[in-house]
């Protein structure tokens, strides 16, 4: 979950299989995101009260989930510079 850390430092020789593998788990922050969204959405439709600090909460969780996409990027910049190919590795699903 949440780009591994361990992916990087274990595979820190092999720059081209930790972006690739960094860059896989994007689709699961994407379904993070949606979960989140859908929630909190439920939560503001049942308490107005909620609706200010569930607005902020879906800002946060999509500047991470941006944030995520970003990174994605950097990992096909990093696959170019070794390869000299472009590959977009980070083709979602959604």
């Amino acid at each position: 979950m949440a780009f591994s850390v361990v992916a990087v430092s274990a595979d820190a020789s092999s720059p081209l299989t930790a972006a690739r593998q960094i860059a896989k788990e994007d689709d699961e922050i994407d379904a993070i995101y949606d979960q989140v969204f859908r929630e909190l959405i439920t939560f503001m439709a049942e308490d107005g009260r909620t609706i200010t600090r569930a607005t902020r909460l879906i800002w946060v969780a999509h500047n991470l989930e941006r944030s995520a996409d970003r990174v994605t990027n950097i990992c096909e910049r990093v696959v170019f510079m070794v390869t000299g190919k472009m590959e977009e590795i980070g083709a979602s699903k959604y």
